[in-house]
């Protein structure tokens, strides 16, 4: 097997992509496969260093293969952190490898906390990166209060590496809560999500509100004499047996794919109003499911179905969600697009990467 590229500077990154007589497989850390896309592997690993930490701007600037591991250490010494909470796919995937601040941003990655300080794309503040042609783009800015092109930086969080090559990552920082609690309690399924949804729109700033195998989890964070406040009145308002747990393990079960083991695993985007009826539209299908956000988002494990249960799970979703096979037959399969999207997808494309060479073929 050929060894992958492996550029180490911005410069020669773009070399390689402008040299490409073919097909460019792009890969972070290696946590999510092998690569995206067909053709020759080129691998973002030696893109790695921290450029600029200022704890006091509560700014990060770092190269995309810098390991986010190595981020979280040094924000943690500083009681900072990236909020979004990245998922550790590596457990539901059989994959080893290491995440990188790249691969955090190509696939807009976030987990439990979304519900308040949104996903990966929302703390972004700047990029660098190569184009299809082997151009080299600056868009945003190292500062928060830079605005400059935050357009063009939200767009490459998400695009799964078909637009460009990501060379480095500015972030805005969050200082890490004085306290966070966790409240569980034991309900019925459909009790839990309207409990949930009423949590998350109440006044008291929930930071996460997951139902599983584990009951109904609320998680609230901050100040101690806010947190306590706030868990108390929760209490109230929701009435029942809500009790105060450990949740570090727990929100981790939820973030990394929802704890559930084999078969196809699907990540399911939806009204939360809509999720019961979602997985009840799977009551002749042997499955699991792990709700997140009050049911925005669902890992649904299904098993015993030759295709996964992509024709129940996309009929059940129709206007009212989007459902991505993340383990199953295929490394990854996106939910179709409309019409109109897949147009404005495919002008996308065609502007960032003319030649059609940077992970071709995985989103259509």
């Amino acid at each position: 097997m050929k060894d992958a590229m492996k550029p180490e500077s911005e410069a020669e990154l773009s070399e390689m992509v402008r040299a490409a007589s073919g097909g460019l497989s792009l890969r972070g850390g290696g946590t999510r496969g092998v690569a995206f896309g067909v053709g020759e592997v080129l691998e973002t690993s030696g893109l790695a260093g921290v450029r600029l930490y200022e704890p006091g701007a509560l700014t990060l600037v770092a190269g995309a293969g810098t390991p986010f591991v190595e981020v979280e250490a040094l924000l943690a010494a500083e009681r900072q952190r990236l909020a979004f909470e990245v998922p550790d796919m590596r457990g539901v995937l059989g994959r080893e490898g290491v995440s990188t601040l790249g691969g955090v941003v190509a696939v807009n990655a976030c987990g439990p906390r979304r519900v308040q300080v949104g996903s990966a794309r929302d703390h972004l503040i700047g990029v660098r990166f190569v184009d299809g042609a082997g151009t080299v783009v600056k868009s945003g800015g190292r500062v928060m209060k830079n605005v400059t092109g935050l357009d063009l930086v939200k767009l490459l969080a998400g695009s799964h590496g078909t637009l460009a090559v990501i060379s480095e990552v500015s972030f805005k920082l969050q200082a890490v809560p004085e306290v966070e609690v966790t409240l569980q309690a034991q309900v019925p399924l459909a009790e839990g999500l309207g409990l949930l949804r009423q949590a998350l729109g109440s006044p008291f700033e929930v930071s996460g509100a997951a139902y599983g195998r584990f009951g109904a989890l609320l998680r609230i964070e901050g100040m101690e004499a806010s947190v306590r406040y706030r868990a108390r009145a929760l209490r109230e308002l929701m009435g029942g047996d809500w009790v105060e747990v450990e949740g570090k393990a727990l929100w981790a079960t939820v973030r990394d794919g929802g704890g559930l083991g084999e078969g196809a695993l699907w990540r399911v985007s939806c009204k939360p109003t809509a999720a019961g009826a979602v997985v009840a539209a799977l009551a002749g299908v042997e499955h699991e499911a792990t709700f997140d956000w009050g049911g925005g988002l669902i890992w649904i494990a299904v098993r015993g179905v030759a295709d996964g249960g992509a024709s129940v799970i996309r009929q059940a979703l129709a206007r009212v969600g989007h459902a991505t096979l993340v383990r199953g037959s295929a490394a990854l399969v996106f939910h179709p697009e409309a019409p109109g999207v897949a147009a404005l997808s495919r002008a996308l494309r065609a502007k960032f990467d003319p030649r059609g060479i940077l992970n071709a073929g995985i989103m259509g």
